[in-house]
């Protein structure tokens, strides 16, 4: 895909777009970093035990499956369109610009509330490893979480500023870690045989003791675990040969992750065991990873893993600011805020100043939260109350905008122009998967809202984001007519 002989956009004679130099690995740890493998098995099997008790990894099996469906359809549309706005470029250059611009706003949203969110757990996670600093204190010391976060903002805007390959390095090792730690927990586990009172129990799998309503509920919080996957499919315009490195990130991550989790749950259900005090103490436990380290190997690799989940969070939170500078600076370029926000810095090439703005303003967000003393999600924690809090409103938005993606990818194999220009060749598939997962999509974002009453509550403020953006892109029509021109012109120049 060279662009010597493609037209040039006007954005490209200004020298806005980033140069093509990125290699594959560099997306797949974005991808990798946003979805946070230790950050997910740490704590995301927890509130499912009341709902489907010890059939997570069933569910998690079933989570899988459905977000494929929604990996097909990133896939299938990275081959051919690839764009800094991510979802914001491939809805736009399927569908249309007001479509395509919608869907880059929810998707904003989301990256921006997960980068809030992040860099508040990274601060709870941080007092968590300072109490277990301090076994058989009932009341252990704790550091005041905004000042934490203060100086996680502080390290995000030093690492923000640097190469991009230097960031996809630090996020590689710190995943790395985590992954392999992970591994090694889940060796001993099996090796040992399991909790003894029930042993390696593969009825895990099954739907024994747990109805399909609960497993369907239950699929609804696994397959949030994978949000956030599509992050590289933001790179596209700065990767080398992104058809072809771009769908193999996507699918690479999916991939990995996907087993990775699978196994995980399955290694912490026997490992607590599948009896009722083993479950109990599975729901209970802060951190499953943590106290499944303690108890199989010692107190020595619980502090490794909960460090791990310390920097798995940071992670996640360098990897949102990353992935949501470079789509307000795809919005910047079209017309669509200050110019300031299309500015690529000559020594990273990258949109720093937009990847600041998006830093500073999660340190900002977080300073008012714990300044109000708000919100209050019952965890008696501030910081992971405000973590839950923007990382629900954001999975809404990120929900929002995959059902967009999969309309499209359908939009793409099915419409007559694009079939011309690229083929038709596996259209009965290629329209069957995207609808598939869209009737997922649209199950998901129901169980995620149907329940919310309270005005301020965090899937409400999800589809607050996204009523302010389908507004803009209706009611503003000038801008609409500069995204679809700006798009056209940037699409086919990555052709």
């Amino acid at each position: 895909m060279s662009t010597n002989t493609s037209p040039a956009s006007p954005s490209e004679e200004a020298g806005q777009l980033p140069h093509r130099r990125l290699p594959f690995w560099v997306a797949l740890a974005m991808s990798v970093a946003l979805v946070g493998p230790t950050l997910a098995m740490s704590g995301n099997g927890q509130g499912l035990i009341a709902t489907v008790g010890k059939a997570i990894p069933l569910v998690f099996v079933i989570g899988l499956v459905g977000v494929s469906l929604v990996g097909y359809s990133f896939v299938r549309l990275t081959r051919h369109l690839n764009h800094a706005g991510s979802a914001y470029g491939l809805v736009g250059g399927t569908i249309g610009p007001r479509a395509g611009f919608f869907s880059g706003f929810a998707m904003l949203g989301a990256y921006a509330g997960f980068a809030i969110g992040t860099l508040a757990l990274t601060a709870a996670f941080v007092n968590a490893f300072v109490a277990k600093l301090q076994p058989g204190d009932d009341t252990p010391y704790q550091l005041p979480w905004l000042a934490v976060v203060a100086v996680g903002a502080v390290i995000s805007f030093l690492l923000s500023g640097r190469d991009v390959r230097l960031l996809g390095k630090i996020l590689l090792a710190i995943e790395g870690v985590g992954i392999v730690s992970m591994i090694v927990l889940v060796v001993v586990i099996f090796a040992r045989g399991g909790a003894p009172s029930t042993g390696i129990d593969f009825s895990a799998f099954t739907f024994e003791g747990v109805s399909s309503s609960a497993v369907i509920s239950g699929v609804v919080a696994a397959f949030l675990s994978w949000a956030g996957f599509e992050a590289c499919a933001s790179m596209g315009e700065e990767t080398d040969d992104p058809g072809r490195n771009i769908p193999r990130a996507l699918a690479g991550t999916l991939i990995l992750t996907g087993v990775l989790f699978v196994v995980v749950m399955f290694a912490q259900v026997v490992g607590f065991g599948t009896d009722a005090a083993g479950l109990e103490a599975f729901g209970s436990s802060g951190n499953t990873l943590g106290d499944l380290g303690n108890t199989y190997i010692g107190q020595w690799f619980s502090l490794l893993i909960i460090f791990t989940a310390i920097v798995s969070a940071f992670g996640c939170h360098l990897a949102c600011s990353a992935t949501s500078g470079r789509m307000l600076y795809a919005f910047g370029r079209d017309g669509f805020g200050p110019k300031a926000l299309a500015q690529i810095h000559e020594g990273t090439g990258g949109p720093r100043f937009a990847t600041w703005l998006v830093v500073g303003a999660a340190l900002v967000v977080d300073l008012l939260c714990g300044a109000f003393r708000w919100p209050d999600m019952g965890t008696g924690n501030p910081a992971i109350d405000t973590y839950f809090l923007f990382a629900v409103a954001g999975s809404v938005c990120l929900m929002v905008c995959y059902l967009l993606v999969e309309l499209a990818a359908a939009w793409f194999v099915g419409a007559p122009k694009f079939v011309r220009v690229h083929g038709g060749g596996g259209k009965v598939l290629g329209l069957a998967l995207p609808l598939l997962g869209a009737v997922v999509i649209a199950v998901v974002l129901w169980f995620n809202v149907k329940d919310a009453t309270d005005w301020a509550a965090a899937p409400m403020l999800g589809l607050y984001w996204c009523v302010v953006g389908l507004v803009i892109a209706i009611a503003a029509s000038g801008i609409a007519k500069r995204v679809g021109e700006s798009l056209s012109a940037e699409l086919a120049a990555t052709e």
